[in-house]
């Protein structure tokens, strides 16, 4: 939510296209964060 209130405010200077190429890049970290952990969540159980 901060990022898209400070991309509406910068608008006009390109910042929204670096906002998104971030958030882009972090969903994937995330995503890849969360399948690593349940991967060694169901390995230490069993």
């Amino acid at each position: 939510m901060i990022i898209a209130i400070v991309a509406g405010i910068f608008g006009f200077f390109g910042i929204v296209s670096a906002a998104v190429g971030v958030a882009k890049v972090l969903f994937f970290i995330f995503l890849i964060l969360f399948i690593v952990s349940l991967f060694f969540g169901r390995v230490r159980r069993s």
